[in-house]
């Protein structure tokens, strides 16, 4: 598989509509529909399915969307190993959550596209807790994310912000106030990450069984499903004050006091070599106070 036609099958996977995927691609309809068409006919499966409503990723789709991210990230970190000169180009991928695009990226982003306009810049969102897995999976460039409990020893982490972690309840009519948390309230939190660790940590220091009522992906879900009365929640006092829910949700006051969250911009060692990767590094050090 040539990697130009990879690269038109990741835009044409994030986009989901074949129309805005030829002109960001910079291809006709037609010439972008023969590429899917050729790696259909390579991979022996469907990669789409459309009708005149939406397009989907098929299964097939899915598993070749993680190998061809991969592949051309691959093939971008060779074509520097090659380069004599250290020049910054090429392209880059980061990875964030809606909360830290608004709130933590948007001087680095402005400064770094100003300062190296021949990057091509790529910017990926969705839930926190996935940022580390994409980096060291070589997904992603990289991200911002929460600092792990766990050293990772192939893992570069720089603090941006620190934000406590709060507990937070929905101003749902019927939905009882709480005075004092117990840990017997039904609970919405994250599938996993570090704000999970922690209060998944006081909970067994407690000798606590949680009532779980939803496990969800991401911190602006999570305060969306509280806000419907679903539970009470945790999350990074960040997110919250970032979240468009905010004024249908009131913090507990009385609750665990758990250890304050740092994000931070990571990536790898290895991604850490490439020019244009290390420039954006050392610029979001150049900016922090």
């Amino acid at each position: 598989m040539d990697i130009q036609a990879l690269e038109t099958f990741i835009r044409t996977a994030e986009l989901l509509h074949f129309g805005r995927a030829s002109r960001a691609c910079n291809l006709s309809p037609s010439a972008l529909t023969r590429t899917i068409q050729r790696l259909e006919e390579e991979v022996g499966h469907p990669l789409f399915l459309r009708d005149n409503r939406s397009v989907v990723l098929t299964e097939a789709g899915q598993q070749l969307l993680g190998y061809a991210r991969k592949a051309v990230h691959d093939w971008n970190h060779f074509r520097e190993d090659l380069s004599v000169e250290e020049t910054v180009s090429g392209s880059i991928s980061l990875y964030a959550s809606i909360t830290a695009v608004y709130s933590l990226l948007p001087e680095l982003l402005e400064a770094y596209r100003a300062k190296f306009p021949d990057v091509h810049l790529g910017l990926r969102t969705g839930a926190a807790e996935r940022a580390i897995e994409q980096v060291l999976s070589g997904e992603i460039d990289l991200a911002v994310a929460a600092l792990p409990d766990r050293k990772l020893q192939r893992l570069e982490f720089m603090p941006l912000a620190e934000t406590p972690l709060v507990f937070i309840q929905p101003k749902t009519p019927g939905f009882p106030t709480i005075g004092t948390f117990q840990g017997l309230e039904p609970l919405v939190l994250p599938q996993s990450g570090t704000a999970r660790n922690r209060i998944d940590d006081w909970l067994r220091h407690q000798n606590i069984t949680p009532n779980i009522a939803l496990e969800v992906s991401g911190n602006e879900a999570l305060i969306a499903m509280v806000r419907l009365g679903t539970g009470i929640g945790v999350v990074p006092k960040l997110a919250l004050e970032r979240s468009p829910f905010r004024s249908e949700v009131s913090i507990l006051r009385k609750a665990p006091k758990l250890e304050s969250y740092v994000v931070g911009l990571c990536s790898s060692k290895r991604n850490l070599k490439r020019p244009a990767v290390r420039a954006m590094w050392e610029l979001a050090q150049s900016l922090q106070p």
